[in-house]
């Protein structure tokens, strides 16, 4: 239970942070920024507990490497959604009276493209800074995920709305930002780009950091 609540609470403040920066005033900077930070922080907060995935295409990929136990993945899935959707409601409510939002329409071929490129991105990043037994007890990872997620924030979320997590996706479509008609690019493209880096991971790597460990282990190697 304790992997879930950190998974939840991860969760909703990257979410809530993408809300309150990104949606009704203008961010320029701050919102790629924010987001990054939030990401950073929570992923070294939660890292111990549950891995801090805070991403249901991040659980995939890591389950795909061998990290996780698939018993976990549901759970996991239903903690990050039920937090994204939380985030939206807190969102909404600290907007309320605001006008409202104009639903951005994004374009099939850049979505889609856009959404892969920097899912896949994340989750390698992920996996190599993570997960691998060459960076093992490393104190950088955190870093390397927040701004991973914070570069492909100003890359192309003027393309996409630069979700990059299936749970942001739900959070970002209660909020108005997107509509419910076009929330399916972000989930093909995000799991497909997880099944990928994870392919990817598992074929670039040496056979030793591949080798799954124990399930009831923590999914992500911490720093002592």
């Amino acid at each position: 239970m304790n992997k879930y609540i950190a998974e939840f609470i991860g969760t909703f403040f990257l979410v809530l942070t993408i809300g309150l920066t990104a949606t009704h005033t203008p961010a320029g900077v701050i919102a790629p920024l924010a987001i990054g930070a939030v990401l950073m922080v929570m992923v070294y907060a939660g890292g111990h507990i549950s891995g801090a995935h805070y991403n249901p295409a991040v659980s995939l990929g890591v389950l795909i490497r061998g990290k996780l136990n698939a018993g976990d993945f549901v759970p996991y899935l239903i903690a990050q959604i039920a937090a994204a959707a939380l985030a939206a409601v807190v969102t909404n409510y600290f907007h309320k009276g605001m006008d409202p939002l104009t639903a951005m329409v994004p374009f099939r071929g850049p979505t889609l493209l856009a959404e892969f490129l920097f899912t896949f991105a994340l989750v390698y990043v992920v996996l190599n800074a993570a997960t691998a037994e060459g960076t093992s007890g490393n104190s950088f990872y955190g870093l390397a995920i927040g701004m991973t997620v914070m570069t492909g924030a100003f890359a192309v979320g003027n393309i996409s709305g630069g979700a990059f997590n299936p749970a942001v996706a739900v959070g970002i479509t209660m909020m108005g930002v997107v509509g419910w008609a076009h929330i399916w690019m972000y989930l093909v493209a995000n799991f497909g780009a997880a099944v990928v880096a994870a392919l990817v991971f598992n074929m670039i790597n040496p056979p030793l950091q591949t080798t799954p460990i124990a399930t009831d282990e923590p999914p992500y190697q911490t720093p002592p």
